[in-house]
């Protein structure tokens, strides 16, 4: 039975430093393998057990990286294993085919957002009004799709996120704030969405997933099995659900624990 399995990949598979939680002695600490590099340095790390499990996992299974990274950030991203086929970018805006986003399927999207939710200007006009310069950093738009902005985590005001959200909410967007980055993202924009496209194409009868944040809900809920880690949005939440398994693993090493828990479920298929 062909299997697939749809994971995030920030602070689900790769973290960067500052996500490692790394709270054993030095000297106990897990080898790390770099697997992001941008502008000459290191930023993206898994341990060597979780790559070379991962490689393993990409010859059992039909691995599909999936992610709210752009496109051009994805491609940072070198992954242990053979290449993915698919790869779920955008929040599910864009689907990669080896490599290139499948121009039907960006098609169908642009035209779902179009028909279901207030449109993205509209939406970058209200980050840029109402958001505070003190603690705002830099103002993204994410493959024409959605925005985001980078900000001071500490100077953050936590009622702006709050006010942002129910404002967003009466307009088909969502809001999702991820370390130190707050996503203002259309409701139709799905990563499951695009999951299910996979497994269609495949003809899957079983589908897997894992992510951390509120983002990655539908991915969970629309698996057949899914794995959420100790820490992230989803954890802060409390967030569960029958069909999803809750790991006390938190930072790097719950990566390393998903990835066992994909391997012994794409073998018990």
């Amino acid at each position: 039975m062909s299997v697939i399995v749809a994971s995030d990949l920030d602070r689900t598979l790769i973290y960067s430093a500052a996500a490692l939680a790394l709270t054993m002695p030095d000297a106990r600490a897990p080898r790390l393998l770099c697997v992001e590099v941008h502008e000459s340095k290191p930023l993206s790390y898994m341990t060597e057990t979780a790559a070379e499990l991962l490689a393993g996992l990409g010859d059992a299974a039909v691995f599909v990286p999936t992610t709210t990274r752009t496109r051009k950030q994805y491609q940072r991203i070198n992954l242990p294993g053979p290449a993915p086929t698919y790869a779920i970018c955008a929040n599910g805006g864009h689907l990669l085919v080896d490599g290139v986003s499948d121009p039907d399927w960006h098609a169908q999207v642009t035209a779902r957002l179009a028909d279901q939710c207030a449109p993205l200007d509209e939406v970058q006009e209200h980050l840029l009004r109402t958001a505070d310069p003190v603690w705002v950093r830099k103002h993204r738009v994410a493959d024409d799709l959605f925005a985001y902005l980078v900000v001071e985590r500490e100077l953050l005001h936590e009622d702006w996120v709050k006010e942002l959200a129910v404002w967003a909410e009466n307009r088909g967007w969502t809001v999702s704030l991820q370390g130190r980055k707050i996503y203002a993202v259309p409701k139709p924009l799905t990563k499951s969405a695009a999951m299910r496209e996979v497994a269609r194409r495949t003809g899957a009868g079983l589908t897997l997933a894992a992510g951390d944040s509120l983002l990655d809900t539908d991915l969970l809920l629309a698996a057949d099995h899914g794995w959420r880690p100790g820490h992230g949005e989803l954890a802060d939440t409390g967030f569960t659900a029958p069909s999803i398994r809750v790991l006390p693993e938190r930072g790097v090493l719950a990566g390393e624990r998903i990835l066992r828990e994909f391997l012994r479920a794409v073998q018990g298929a």
